[in-house]
């Protein structure tokens, strides 16, 4: 039985070989896909919208560290802009690393 098989795939792989040869794809051209324009504009509102907490957050998290100092309460507010630090630092390099793998 392997016999018959294996004589049958050496018989059917010139057939292969030559269609593989001449079935070659063109080189399509780049094109937009449809709504990117809609998506590019929702990635910029994101993009502002990480901005303006990030800012915010800082400057929330400062007016709460001097609230904290002036009645000398627990000090939570440095965690608070640690974290505030250290998320736009990612969400300024996630930007970053996301133009580089996309080419833009």
């Amino acid at each position: 039985m392997s016999m018959i098989l294996l004589t049958a795939l050496h018989d059917g792989l010139p057939v292969l070989h030559d269609y593989t040869v001449h079935a070659q794809v063109g080189n399509p051209s780049p094109e937009a896909p449809p709504l990117s324009d809609k998506i590019t504009q929702m990635t910029s509102y994101l993009t502002w919208f990480v901005l303006l907490s990030g800012v915010t957050s800082i400057v929330f998290g400062g007016g709460k560290f001097a609230w904290e100092k002036w009645n000398g309460g627990t000090l939570t507010a440095p965690k608070q802009i640690a974290g505030a630090m250290v998320g736009g630092a990612v969400a300024t390099s996630a930007g970053t690393i996301m133009n580089a793998i996309m080419g833009g």
